[in-house]
């Protein structure tokens, strides 16, 4: 120790002893596994502030000649024999790596390599020529050594990477356990599971160890070395690559698949929807949990470098998910994507917020800016979509009449489209203002609207009005105008009616029984209400004011005449059978409208002909009666049942 004192030799022993008795405690401590993530940190700077404390004790002599500069040449270059041949001890020994022999020779090899940066440090101070020399060979065996380092570093951070395992976290791999949105809708049913629920939208954020924390010390410590050498840069892109290619492993491991934007835009509809809804699931998962953890252990092991190198090993991994949406963006605006795309606007805007945490710097600036380009990308695509959707309902052309009148299957997808779509309504209404904002529309005309229905409901021209209200109105405007001339596709003036109540009846009710009350409104619901009232009430006026004539004496002459009343009722039978063969094949497919407008038809029918019956008794003989007033009244609970009967050869006995 040179010209040290007694004294100060006992208080260097006595430093000694209590930097290895911390460094027992920090050991201890570090292998409780109940530390939590800031502890771990906490105990990881305080390790390495003291193992460069033993190395600074250790190397007084180095410290001594930096300040004093006393020592002979000779003397450094019996240290840099001595620090040499440790160092090259392990360069011929490269088949066995330094930590996995003992903490008490990795500690050896870092006092080592730290003396010789000393060493460095203390030569470059110096100018004479045997120091030159002498600067040179130190710098060699610091080179050598960092190579070392960087080959241990690696090496630590691949051997204890700890296996990524999604299950843990709630993470499902089943792809049939969810519901097709696209065949609920087409298909009409009227129970849509909420698919996002099924997506985790509430699950809890998770925090892994992806490096086994019994080496985060060793890690740490070594990257502390090689940044005070000056190579920081190497270090750094050993870290980088590492967890690259850990995070590659991970999007793996989550079934997720390396996509050309030409592979999407190649897929058919159910193959892509399956991609979909698993970019879904994995986005939060990747997000929150996995790069989360690369953060913190960027963090840890880094320091003030972690962010930056955090920001280089996680950008190919976010923009494969994010090409990924891109390419969705790109493709056709199908109306069966829009339920798609609004989810996965919905997952990528909330986790906007994690995102801006993760990349807070410059160094990841073009991850943000890449992650809300593509937001406003999905938010684009999905008013296009739904833009579309609406040219897609106005030019649904029929060549022929929907067989029985019943409700349309476009009907039927409309409104279990709207029905599905109330789940994002939030986000709907965010989109759809967007684009009304962007496109500035004049005010409408009087006549823009054929059903006036803005008007009359309060909705056009208030500022309260949603921006999704307006657009729904206006689509089920389109609707109406283009079922109206499916309708006239019919000959029967009352299969046109019967249409045309079957399908406002339907939407009225869709609308009633759901959250799409909160939307269109009560008046939406009395004025569809009343429309389909209207049309039945016009059904029953076409198909029976007719038939009905026959039974009233006003306007018959001779009504006393046998002849005459026979003839009337033989003609009253003849069109009975007529409208059951022909109606009896016509379908009202809900019950309680089935039955209500079967109980207004036969009050009527069966009213007038008791009257008929009972008014020419003396008239009509029983052989002429074809038909009681209860086998009519039977026979009117046949209709619109969609299978047709016919009563040729029927007769009362």
């Amino acid at each position: 120790m040179g010209d040290c004192s007694a004294t100060e030799v006992v208080m260097m022993e006595a430093e000694e002893d209590l930097i290895a008795s911390a460094q027992k405690i920090m050991r201890a401590l570090e292998s409780d596994m109940k530390l939590s993530d800031d502890a771990r940190i906490i105990l990881a700077n305080l390790g390495s502030q003291l193992s460069s404390l033993a190395m600074a004790s250790e190397s007084r002599d180095v410290v001594s000649e930096e300040e004093g500069e006393e020592e002979g040449i000779d003397e450094i270059e019996q240290q840099l024999d001595r620090i040499q041949e440790k160092v090259m001890s392990w360069e011929n020994n490269q088949s066995t790596m330094i930590w996995d022999c003992s903490s008490e020779e990795a500690y050896d090899y870092m006092k080592a390599v730290d003396e010789t940066r000393r060493l460095v440090e203390v030569l470059e101070s110096r100018s004479g020529s045997e120091d030159g020399v002498s600067l040179r060979r130190a710098h060699d065996v610091l080179q050598t050594a960092m190579a070392r380092l960087e080959e241990e570093f690696r090496h630590l951070l691949v051997q204890n990477r700890q296996p990524f395992e999604p299950e843990h976290m709630s993470f499902r791999s089943t792809e049939d356990d969810l519901i097709e949105a696209g065949s609920v809708i087409s298909s009409g049913d009227d129970s849509l599971e909420d698919v996002r629920e099924s997506m985790g939208r509430n699950s809890e954020e998770y925090a892994v160890e992806l490096v086994n924390q019994d080496v985060v010390h060793d890690l740490k410590s070594i990257a502390g070395l090689m940044f005070e050498s000056g190579y920081e840069r190497e270090c750094s892109q050993v870290f980088v690559n590492v967890q690259k290619d850990a995070l590659d492993d991970c999007l793996f491991s989550l079934e997720v698949e390396k996509l050309s934007i030409e592979d999407v835009l190649k897929m058919e509809w159910n193959a892509l929807n399956s991609k979909i809804r698993r970019w879904i699931r994995v986005m939060k998962v990747f997000v929150r949990v996995s790069l989360g953890s690369e953060k913190l252990l960027a963090d840890q092991i880094l320091g003030e470098l972690g962010s930056a190198c955090f920001a280089e090993s996680s950008k190919s991994a976010m923009l494969q998910l994010l090409n990924f949406s891109e390419a969705i963006t790109i493709g056709p605006h199908q109306p069966e994507k829009l339920i798609r795309i609004l989810d996965m606007y919905e997952v990528l805007d909330d986790l906007m917020p994690d995102i801006t945490a993760l990349y807070p710097d410059e160094a990841g600036s073009s991850i943000r800016t890449e992650c809300q380009d593509v937001l406003e990308r999905l938010g684009e695509c999905a008013k296009t979509t739904f833009v579309e959707f609406e040219h897609a309902v106005a030019s649904n052309v029929s060549s022929n009449a929907f067989p029985g009148g019943g409700v349309h299957p476009l009907t039927r997808y409309v409104m279990n489209y709207f029905k599905a779509l109330m789940d994002y309504r939030r986000t709907l209404d965010v989109v759809l203002k967007g684009r009304d904002q962007e496109d500035d529309p004049a005010p409408a005309s009087p006549d823009a609207s054929p059903s006036g229905e803005e008007e009359e409901d309060g909705s056009s021209g208030s500022s309260s009005a949603s921006a999704m209200a307006v657009h729904f109105k206006s689509l089920i405007s389109i609707l109406e105008a283009n079922l109206d001339g499916k309708a006239k596709l019919y000959k029967e003036e009352s299969l046109q009616r019967l249409f045309l109540m079957n399908n406002i009846h339907y939407m009225a009710e869709k609308v009633k029984g759901s959250d799409l009350r909160t939307v269109l409104g009560d008046d939406w619901i009395r004025k569809h209400n009343w429309k389909f009232q209207q049309h039945a009430m016009n059904y029953e006026r076409a198909t029976w004011s007719s038939i009905l004539a026959l039974l009233r004496d006003e306007g018959y002459q001779n009504t006393g005449s046998s002849r005459s009343l026979k003839e009337r009722l033989q003609s009253f039978y003849l069109s009975f059978e007529e409208v059951y063969k022909s109606q009896t094949g016509w379908s009202i497919p809900d019950a309680q409208l089935r039955d209500d407008l079967r109980i207004s038809t036969s009050l009527k029918v069966i009213q007038a002909y008791r009257t008929y019956v009972g008014r020419h008794s003396n008239h009509i003989s029983e052989k002429h009666i074809k038909y009681s007033a209860d086998d009519l009244e039977d026979y009117l609970l046949d209709l619109f049942e969609g299978s047709q009967k016919s009563l040729h050869g029927s007769h009362r006995k």
